[in-house]
């Protein structure tokens, strides 16, 4: 356990509490063939557990949804040894029995995402991985063990339909989303997901429920009570969020896994000849296949 590394992706309020947490943190910086990722990487301690968090949308929240440089996050992360990743996620709620400051353990996706790479291998080979189940099974099995024993309530599965953003959805779309099935509407799951599939990494997502979407009528409110109050939705659902986080980081769980499904999604994947993928690529990409 003591060499293992749980990667942890989030918000700029989930970082700044989980590095109060921490003991031995530093920053590292991680280059990749990618460009630079969102932010330096706080790596540190919880108890036996090795850490390593990065910040998804930047100091100072510098990113939106579509401009998060995920491919150099994930390989980033991938670098320094993760293998095992949890992320989190602010989203509104598409269901009334899902509460703004509950959270969700995500199971399935619809991803309506247009304009972001969503492939490590673009122009370089045909490289197709199976996504049927785009979470980790075993992982959302432990955190849905660890919410158990508290007090937060957590939706166990859920659909989370990704926009493109940056504008929210309107009325229509948000009454469309519900049709589908979805449960969550968020815009950063994606390509997110996909890409630590491609890099044999264990993913789950926890989502953080911070209104429901404009589906649902509300009373007219002042717009800026209305911030405060999502404001203040987003600030309960991070510390139970936190709080689920800590529970799986200390308990007895098997986090890292190299025999799960999650960890040889590359070994049928590529379809296109050896020959034809340059040296260049092959050196890029090798570290995709450790």
């Amino acid at each position: 356990m003591q060499d293992e590394i749980i990667g942890i992706i989030g918000g700029s309020g989930f970082g700044d509490h989980l590095e109060g947490l921490l003991s031995d943190f530093e920053h590292i910086k991680v280059e990749t063939p990618f460009g630079s990722p969102s932010s330096d990487i706080l790596t540190g301690k919880m108890g036996e557990r090795k850490i390593a968090f990065l910040n998804r949308h930047g100091k100072g929240h510098r990113f939106s949804p579509s401009d998060v440089p995920y491919r150099a996050n994930i390989y980033a992360l991938k670098k320094i040894g993760v293998r095992t990743l949890i992320a989190t996620a602010a989203v509104g709620s598409l269901q009334e029995q899902i509460r703004p400051g509950e959270l969700v353990i995500v199971e399935q996706f619809i991803d309506k995402t247009v304009r972001r790479e969503n492939s490590f291998f673009i122009d370089a080979a045909a490289v197709h991985c199976e996504f049927a189940n785009p979470t980790c099974a075993e992982l959302n099995k432990f955190i849905a063990a660890a919410a158990e024993n508290l007090k937060v309530k957590t939706h166990h599965g859920g659909t989370y339909v990704c926009m493109e953003g940056p504008q929210f959805s309107t009325r229509a779309e948000s009454i469309m989303h519900r049709q589908w099935g979805g449960d969550l509407i968020g815009m950063t799951a994606m390509p997110e997901a996909k890409l630590a599939r491609e890099a044999q990494i264990c993913y789950s997502l926890i989502a953080l429920a911070t209104d429901y979407d404009c589906w649902k009528p509300q009373a007219e409110k002042d717009k800026h009570e209305l911030l405060k109050e999502i404001i203040g939705n987003l600030q309960s659902a991070t510390n139970n969020c936190l709080e689920l986080v800590r529970a799986v980081l200390k308990g007895n769980f098997k986090l890292v896994n190299d025999e799960c499904s999650c960890r040889k999604s590359l070994e049928l994947a590529v379809w296109t000849q050896d020959e034809q993928i340059s040296e260049t690529d092959k050196e890029k990409l090798k570290l995709l296949f450790d």
